[in-house]
């Protein structure tokens, strides 16, 4: 009787002792089974957080520009191809200074600056002859197409082969006058201030000025960086002042273009922005 009474006793003490240790591995492992849940939960946030940004990125770009520019330069000859997002060929474009188009490249030092406009050979398709020296080249294609949006962008070119890819800082000038063959040309600027409204008038021979492109005068700004791109209008046909806003501080470089006694001269100005 001792016997099966110790007996049961000992059963009795590794059933519970089994029960025991069985539920200590459930816990265990559904301790780690929360765990790997939890952190595979975050890392499926952080998939989804990033797949958002980057919708939202490719939204923005698509916001800004409902035309898409492609470049080719060989021979002299710049070819610059319109479509839009669906890929079909643009070529509905308003006339905007009596030109379907212009086209402003510089070089990546900002030393040299040619103002073209191209013409429409095919449908979407522009070419102009334009002869440029080997070196690296920003091509800032201005244009105004029907029922489409568009934003100027910088876009790239590089001609021949090119050791120097870099520009270099421009210094602000200290005169504000140009002269090129024997025609003055003085800057006067109502303010350097970022975020303000500024005039820019151009002081010069107005008894030899001649209408250009349907004003006074055009001018183009570019930013040192050679991004950030204005093409002023002028606020009076007939005079030669310009109306319009830096909205960063920084340096920047002003090209005016005028045409007096049957010539059209580039005076080029740095200032800088406060």
């Amino acid at each position: 009787m001792k016997k099966w009474t110790l007996s049961a006793i000992l059963y009795v003490l590794l059933v519970v002792a089994g029960y025991t240790l069985n539920g200590f591995f459930q816990v265990e492992e559904s301790s780690d089974a929360q765990s790997e849940s939890g952190n595979h939960g975050h890392s499926e946030k952080e998939q989804v957080q990033e797949h958002t940004e980057e919708e939202g990125h490719e939204g923005h770009g698509v916001a800004d520009s409902e035309v898409n520019v492609t470049l080719d330069y060989k021979e002299d000859l710049l070819y610059i191809t319109l479509t839009d997002n669906e890929g079909n060929p643009v070529s509905d474009l308003e006339i905007n200074h009596e030109k379907y188009m212009h086209v402003i490249v510089v070089n990546e030092h900002l030393d040299t600056y040619q103002h073209i406009h191209p013409n429409e050979v095919g449908a979407g398709n522009y070419e102009v002859a334009v002869e440029l020296e080997n070196d690296n080249y920003r091509v800032f294609v201005d244009i105004k197409p029907k029922d489409l949006s568009y934003t100027v962008q910088p876009m790239s070119i590089v001609v021949g082969e090119v050791t120097d890819t870099h520009g270099h800082g421009l210094q602000p000038d200290n005169d504000f006058t140009q002269e090129m063959d024997g025609k003055k040309v003085t800057l006067q600027m109502s303010s350097q201030t970022a975020g303000e409204a500024v005039t820019l008038n151009f002081e010069l021979d107005a008894t030899e000025l001649e209408p250009y492109l349907g004003a006074m005068g055009h001018v183009v700004i570019l930013d040192e960086h050679g991004e950030k791109y204005l093409h002023v209008h002028p606020e009076d046909t007939t005079k030669p002042v310009f109306g319009t806003q830096f909205d960063q501080p920084g340096i920047y470089k002003i090209w005016a273009e005028f045409k007096q006694d049957g010539k059209v001269r580039v005076f080029p100005f740095v200032v800088e922005i406060l």
